[in-house]
C-alpha cells in the first residue's frame, strides 16, 4: 500500500510542478504578500492530498464524517484534474521552448524566443479554472436537482387499451452515495405526482453493500403505481466492488439486497417475465439480471430464460440495466421486444444537452446509446440518466432524471 502511495505522490508532484510554472509566471511580478499567499495555497493542496492518502492506507480517515470524506475526495479530484489540464499546456510551451532553443543553436542568426509564453500561461490558468468552477458548481447545486423528462413512445400495433399507458422509469439510485436524505424525498414526490400506471427501476440500488439502502427504505417504499413497481439488478448490486472477508458474506449481502426489493414492495425480476392484465388485453414486463456487451462485466442476464413460455403477441417491455445489451442481443434476436429500458451510464454525470442543438458527453465514446430515446426498426431503447450519482458527488450538464414514458399508437 505504501509503495502505491509513494508512486501516486510522485505522479501528483510532477503534475504540481508543471502546473506551478503557470502560477509562478503570472504572479512573479506581484507583491511579496500576494505571492506568498498564492504559493502557500497552491502547495497546501498536495500536502493535504498526501496526508489524506496516508490516512486512507492506515484507516485514519474512517473516523471522519462521511460528508467530509466525500468532499475532500471530490475536491482533490477537481483540483488535480484542473492542474493536469494546466500541466498539459505548460508541457506544450516547454516543447516549443526546447524546439526554438535547438533551432537557435543550429541555425545561424536565428533568434526565436525561448522565454515562458505569457499567453500560454494565461491559457493554462483559464483552462484550469473551467473544471474548478464547473465541477464545484455541479457538486454544490446539481446532485439532487431532479429533472422530469417526458417522452411519447409510438408503438407499432399497440392495443388501443394500452394507448396512454404511463410508465415512470428510475435507475441507478446508488443509495450509498447520498449524503443527505431530505432532498432525496423530493424525487419520491415527483414520481408519485406524475401519477404513473406502472414504475420500473433498472438497477444499481446500492454501490456495494445492501446496508447502504437501510436509511432510505421508508422513503422509497412510498413509490406507488396501480400496476405495481418492478425492478432489476445492476452491476453494483452484486457486491463485486467490495473486499468481502468470505464468499459466504458476499452471498449473504446479495440475498439481503434481494430481500430489500421485496420489503420495498418492488417485484424484482430475475431472468423472468410478468404478465400484466389491463382492461381486455395484457402486456409483458421482462426483467433480466445485469448483462453487458463489455467483457469487463459478468453476464448474469439470461433473456432466453426470461422469455420462456411468454405470449409474444402483445406489447413487451424489457428491463435491462446496461444499454449495450440492446444492440448486442435484443435487436438481433428478440424483435418481439418493443421497448427496452436501461440506465448504467449516468450520462457520465457530465456533458452538454441543449434540445435540438447539441447532446454530448464523453460517455458516448463508450456507449453509443447513453441517454434518452433510441429507435432501430420498430424497437425502442430508453436510457435513463440515473437518479443518484457515483464517484463524483455532483453533475454538470446532465441532471438526475425521472423518466415519464407514455405509450402511443403508431
Amino acid at each position: 500500500m505504501m509503495s502505491r502511495i509513494l508512486i501516486m505522490s510522485v505522479i501528483l508532484l510532477l503534475i504540481d510542478l508543471m502546473a506551478f510554472q503557470a502560477v509562478r509566471h503570472m504572479v512573479g511580478s506581484s507583491g511579496k504578500t500576494l505571492k506568498t499567499t498564492v504559493y502557500f495555497l497552491y502547495w497546501l493542496v498536495p500536502v493535504i492530498t498526501v496526508v489524506y492518502l496516508i490516512g486512507l492506507s492506515y484507516g485514519w480517515n474512517a473516523s471522519l464524517p462521511k460528508a467530509l470524506q466525500v468532499i475532500i475526495r471530490a475536491m482533490i479530484f477537481i483540483l488535480y484534474f484542473a492542474k493536469l489540464l494546466m500541466a498539459a499546456i505548460i508541457l506544450v510551451d516547454d516543447i516549443r521552448r526546447l524546439v526554438f532553443g535547438a533551432l537557435n543553436i543550429s541555425i545561424e542568426k536565428m533568434n526565436l524566443s525561448t522565454v515562458r509564453s505569457t499567453w500560454m500561461s494565461y491559457t493554462a490558468l483559464l483552462l484550469g479554472a473551467i473544471p474548478i468552477l464547473s465541477l464545484t458548481y455541479g457538486m454544490a447545486r446539481n446532485p439532487y436537482r431532479y429533472k422530469l423528462t417526458k417522452t411519447k413512445v409510438p408503438v407499432k400495433g399497440l392495443h388501443p387499451a394500452l394507448k396512454g399507458l404511463k410508465i415512470v422509469q428510475i435507475s441507478d439510485i446508488h443509495s450509498g452515495s447520498f449524503l443527505f436524505k431530505e432532498p432525496v424525498e423530493r424525487s419520491i414526490e415527483m414520481i408519485n405526482e406524475a401519477k404513473p400506471d406502472i414504475v420500473f427501476f433498472t438497477g444499481d440500488l446500492v454501490n456495494t453493500m445492501a446496508s447502504e439502502m437501510e436509511p432510505f427504505m421508508d422513503m422509497f417504499s412510498q413509490i406507488k403505481a396501480p400496476l405495481g413497481v418492478f425492478s432489476v439488478l445492476g452491476n453494483h448490486d452484486y457486491g463485486d466492488y467490495h473486499q468481502w472477508p468470505s464468499q459466504k458474506e458476499k452471498q449473504q449481502n446479495f440475498e439481503d439486497l434481494k430481500n430489500i426489493h421485496k420489503k420495498l414492495g418492488w417485484r424484482l425480476l430475475l431472468n423472468e417475465h410478468e404478465r400484466i392484465q389491463l382492461s381486455d388485453t395484457f402486456f409483458n414486463v421482462i426483467g433480466v439480471e445485469n448483462f453487458s456487451a463489455s467483457p469487463r462485466f459478468p453476464k448474469h442476464g439470461d433473456l432466453e430464460r426470461a422469455t420462456q413460455g411468454m405470449d409474444k403477441n402483445t406489447f413487451n417491455v424489457l428491463l435491462s440495466h446496461d444499454p449495450s445489451h440492446w444492440n448486442y442481443q435484443v435487436t438481433k434476436t428478440y424483435p418481439e421486444i418493443d421497448l427496452t429500458l436501461s440506465g448504467h451510464t449516468h450520462g457520465f454525470q457530465f456533458g452538454v444537452e441543449i434540445p435540438g442543438f447539441i447532446k454530448w458527453s464523453p460517455v458516448q465514446y463508450v456507449y453509443p446509446q447513453w441517454a434518452g430515446l433510441y429507435k432501430e426498426s420498430d424497437q425502442y431503447l430508453y436510457v435513463n440518466r440515473g437518479l443518484g450519482y457515483l464517484g463524483y458527488p455532483g453533475r454538470v450538464g446532465i441532471l438526475p432524471e425521472i423518466t415519464v414514458l407514455e405509450l402511443d399508437q403508431l
